[in-house]
């Protein structure tokens, strides 16, 4: 069974991907006032799960492009909401086994960003990405409803059916 850490990570992503469901590519690429457009959100989310579950732990880079247009401070830039969304499963799928692999105990480790400690463990980088997807959930949600979109979906879903808590 997976850590309940991945369990509430996968929840997140689950979330994320129900906050996306009905964007069409010409609303995905709409930039309101300085806020990225939803497909660079993407992309973002894509480069943060690679540079964290892919990069650091073992020097995987499947998308280069990624560290260039989507890395934090990275210049605002339109890309194809398809695109990157193809993207982020195929980085999110390489993920998933280094995911599976989470223990209690690698959890606690460090986790080494260019083979040095930076006082961030395996499982504050975890959490730390957690958040991130809910931050921009919600600014994915604000663009949608700045754009006139209706129904959109209430947050937070079937956590009690999906990912309830459960002890470590």
């Amino acid at each position: 069974m997976e850590h309940p850490l991945v369990d509430q990570f996968r929840f997140t992503r689950g979330e994320w991907l129900r906050g996306l469901e009905g964007i069409s590519e010409e609303d995905a690429a709409q930039h309101l006032g300085p806020m990225n457009c939803i497909g660079w959100n993407v992309g973002h989310l894509a480069w943060h799960e690679q540079r964290t579950f892919l990069w650091r732990p073992n020097g995987t880079i499947l998308f280069p492009v990624l560290n260039k247009l989507f890395a934090y401070g990275a210049p605002m830039n339109t890309p194809s909401f398809k695109e990157m969304l193809e993207m982020w499963h195929t980085v999110t799928h390489a993920v998933d086994p280094y995911l599976d692999s989470l223990t209690t105990e690698v959890l606690q480790t460090d986790l080494l960003l260019e083979r040095k400690l930076v006082g961030q463990s395996v499982g504050s980088a975890l959490r730390r990405i957690t958040y991130h997807y809910w931050y921009h959930i919600g600014e994915t949600q604000a663009i949608r409803q700045m754009l006139g979109h209706k129904n959109l979906p209430e947050y937070v879903g079937d956590i009690e059916g999906e990912a309830p808590y459960r002890a470590e």
